[in-house]
């Protein structure tokens, strides 16, 4: 059982188990509740800490868990009813509102309630994370001589070096900076690079965080379509045409949500195209270390082959280690470098020095390797047991496209189907899908869904889940033809 499944059980457990207890009464100790329970004290430290923080129970150092008093407070609430104004007479001002849904986001950081086949995790199950070796990286790092001072605004200068050897021989150190994760670094980029109301063209569908960071900073989403071969470079051109557009931000590897990989012609075309546009290219490489094990040589990124600056290239370590492991980084040359550096060092200050020193022990160990080896196999796997199930339960689901690398499927929808009926139904169902509308930064031309493989438990739970999305597609399908 994971952990966090085992704290949510507990948690439950113990709710049932409060009204035993007189307001103020002392709970048992943390030794009684893992023996009663046969759980960890991990487990039991962090079931008391969700009950604190619902108001449940008390907790005191040293003295233990009590049950907390009811609430007396009758205080008259707050009127918080004149920010409407407030925020509505700015949102007037501005030349686009920067209201931002974060639903999309959301929907892959929420973990689903226990039981839930997850396919809706932009991160890797807890059996994939190199766990081992983050602590034991982060231990060594702990006793390096100096590993909780202050580091350098722009990263440690090893790590750095460490970023632009994967980007490619063109790239130096001091073209680099370490941000907290790549959501921070497409942030600072996004906020140097177009100012409020500017439109900026982005791949169509793509990522639904970077078009909440676009819209919360005021920016104008513009959709480029992207097919099998990535975005369409003709349409490309007359979106820059047509906008006046100043930037471009693209997933030239493993497209998030389609997969897609940046065919040979179109990277040239690409960089020909923003630079004649005197545009900046924002290149998301954060795929790069999920490749399947049936693989080819990957292609470089677009900024091992961008000699003026055109590209602002982004990499995370997040996505192949742990979601706590926030380490990212921004590489760009030219003016644009220190307006990037500004932006970074006033929005954060730096990346905290243990972080980055216990990065720099992850990937320099054998461990290393090691790991993302077996993470190229687990993959392959999940995606191939993923694709097979679908074909054999759901084969109505159209799959355009099988990716060598990422952690997802695309999946286009029957037309007509409702997709938010679909992903409701689903869940009942207890299988949790990511909804394609986020995707879109315009209307979607169908509907879709995506269906993470990494985050589940392994190929037995895919299975699981394929056919509770069956039944929850046979649940749909009734209800409309019960309507019509």
């Amino acid at each position: 059982m994971g952990e966090r499944s085992s704290v949510a059980e507990l948690v439950g457990s113990l709710k049932r188990e409060l009204n035993r207890y007189s307001p103020g009464e002392k709970l048992p100790s943390s030794r009684v509740l893992v023996e009663r329970h046969r759980v960890s004290p991990v487990t039991v430290s962090r079931a008391l800490a969700q009950l604190a923080a619902e108001g449940l129970v008390v907790t005191r150092p040293g003295a233990g868990a009590f049950r907390a008093q009811p609430r007396t407070d009758t205080a008259r609430p707050g009127d918080t009813s004149w920010q409407e104004v407030t925020l509505s007479a700015d949102a007037a001002t501005e030349l686009v509102p920067r209201a931002v849904d974060a639903s999309g986001v959301l929907v892959t950081l929420a973990p689903p309630p226990p039981g839930v086949v997850e396919f809706n995790g932009g991160y890797l199950h807890p059996s994939l994370q190199p766990e081992q070796a983050m602590a034991a990286a982060l231990a060594r790092a702990g006793r390096r001589p100096g590993a909780w001072g202050r580091p350098p605004a722009d990263g440690l200068p090893e790590l750095r070096e460490w970023f632009a050897r994967a980007i490619g021989p063109t790239v130096g150190a001091a073209e680099v900076l370490v941000t907290a994760g790549g959501q921070a670094a497409l942030t600072t980029a996004l906020r140097a690079l177009a100012p409020p109301g500017a439109p900026v063209l982005v791949e169509s569908p793509t990522y639904p965080g970077m078009l909440a960071i676009a819209r919360a900073a005021g920016l104008r989403p513009v959709p480029v379509p992207v097919d099998a071969r990535g975005v369409r470079t003709e349409l490309l051109a007359a979106a820059f045409r047509a906008t006046g557009a100043r930037v471009f931000v693209c997933q030239p590897l493993f497209q998030n949500p389609t997969g897609a990989v940046l065919a040979p012609d179109r990277r040239a075309e690409v960089l020909r195209i923003a630079r004649a546009a005197g545009a900046f290219v924002i290149e998301d490489d954060f795929a790069r270390r999920l490749v399947h094990d049936d693989a080819g040589p990957l292609p470089a990124p677009l900024a091992a082959d961008d000699p003026d600056g055109v590209v602002v290239h982004v990499s995370s370590l997040t996505k192949v280690t742990s979601p706590s492991l926030r380490v990212a980084a921004l590489a760009a040359r030219g003016p644009v470098l220190e307006r990037l550096r500004a932006i970074h060092v006033v929005d954060t200050f730096f990346v905290p020095r243990p972080l980055q020193e216990a990065t720099l022990e992850l990937v320099g160990a054998p461990a290393w390797a090691r790991h993302l080896r077996a993470v190229a196999v687990e993959l392959k796997t999940r995606r191939d047991t993923l694709t097979s199930a679908l074909g054999l339960h759901l084969p109505e689901l159209a799959l355009p496209h099988i990716p060598s690398g990422g952690y997802h499927l695309w999946l286009r929808l029957p037309d007509g189907t409702d997709e938010a009926a679909l992903v409701a139904a689903a869940l009942r169902a207890g299988a949790a899908v990511a909804p394609g509308r986020p995707y879109f930064s315009a209307e979607p031309p169908a509907g879709h869904l995506r269906l993470s493989f990494a985050g589940v438990a392994g190929p037995t739970e895919i299975v699981e889940g394929v056919r509770r999305l069956r039944a929850a597609c046979d649940e749909v399908l009734e209800e409309r033809v019960t309507r019509h």
